[in-house]
C-alpha cells in the first residue's frame, strides 16, 4: 500500500508497504491461485493522461491503440514486469506482445509494444 500526495511542483510518495510480506502459494500444475483476501484482488492503478496521450498522437496514430498499447504497458508494470536491463526488457517485452496479439486478432487493429526498440 502507498500514499501518494500531489501538488502542482511534484508527486511525494509517503509511504510503500506491502500488506503482507510472507505469501505462501502451494499449487499444483494447472491450478489456478485463489486469492485469500478481497484486496489481494488488487494489483495496483494505472493512471492514463489522456489528454497528454491525445496530444502525443502523431497524424497517422490511432488514439484509441496507443491509449490500449499505453495501458497494457501499465498493466505488465502492475504484473512486476520492468525494463531496467535487457533480460528485463525482453521479458516485459514479451508479455506486452502476446497479450497486445490477442488484442490486434480480437479487434483487427495493429497494436505495438510500447517497449519496442528500448534495448
Amino acid at each position: 500500500m502507498s500514499l501518494v500526495i500531489r501538488n502542482l511542483q511534484s508527486v511525494i510518495p509517503i509511504r510503500k508497504v506491502p500488506l503482507r510480506r510472507n505469501v505462501e502459494i502451494n499449487l499444483k500444475a494447472g491450478e489456478i491461485p485463489q486469492p485469500g483476501f478481497p484486496s489481494d484482488y488488487n494489483l495496483g492503478d494505472i493512471f492514463l493522461g489522456v489528454e497528454y496521450v491525445f496530444q502525443q498522437c502523431k497524424e497517422k496514430e490511432d488514439y484509441y491503440s496507443v491509449l490500449t498499447v499505453t495501458a497494457t504497458h501499465g498493466l505488465c508494470h502492475l504484473l512486476r514486469f520492468t525494463h531496467n536491463s535487457e533480460t528485463e526488457w525482453q521479458n516485459m517485452y514479451l508479455q506486452e506482445k502476446q497479450v497486445l496479439e490477442e488484442l490486434s486478432r480480437c479487434t483487427g487493429a495493429q497494436l505495438l509494444p510500447l517497449s519496442r526498440g528500448l534495448f
